[in-house]
């Protein structure tokens, strides 16, 4: 769904009814377990949760304008998409989300490299999700990230 609008609250109004309760109960999830520095904002034309310059300058690699991402958040046209950059980078982490979702609910998440599908709005495991959230701080996506990056251009220059 591509949104033009710039506040959270637009993008919600913009949802179908299934949807709204979804997200906004994702929503809720995440910022209630989010830890402290990051801020909620529109981004990539979706929710997202970010790290800001003020805290750390640099921004995002592929465009410093743009404050460090983590999640983000958003309705597509056959699921909703919760994109989580830190699974993405911390195969630890990755490791661990695919173990519990799979334990907990007999079945293997629904994924890309970072990107977890819910295409049944009945089925979104917002506990395993609040507990996801909070695993990464400010300073260990940070570190994550950089070390994360380092690696890519070292591949880069090879």
């Amino acid at each position: 769904m591509k949104n033009e609008l710039n506040s959270v609250d637009g993008y919600i109004a913009l949802l179908p009814e299934d949807r709204k309760t979804a997200i906004n109960k994702l929503r809720d999830v995440i910022l209630s377990n989010i830890p402290v520095g990051f801020e909620e904002t529109i981004s990539y034309g979706m929710i997202g949760y970010v790290i800001p310059h003020s805290i750390y300058p640099p921004g995002y690699r592929t465009d410093p304008k743009l404050p460090l991402p983590l999640i983000n958040l958003g309705s597509q046209k056959n699921y909703i998409a919760l994109h989580h950059m830190g699974i993405y980078a911390d195969n630890k982490l990755l490791e661990w989300f695919v173990t519990e979702y799979s334990t907990r609910y007999n079945r293997k998440p629904d994924m890309g490299k970072g990107c977890i599908r819910f295409k049944k709005m009945d089925q979104i495991p917002y506990d395993l999700i609040g507990e996801l959230v909070a695993k990464v701080s400010v300073e260990k996506w940070i570190t994550a990230y950089e070390s994360f990056t380092n690696q890519e251009k070292s591949k880069d220059n090879k």
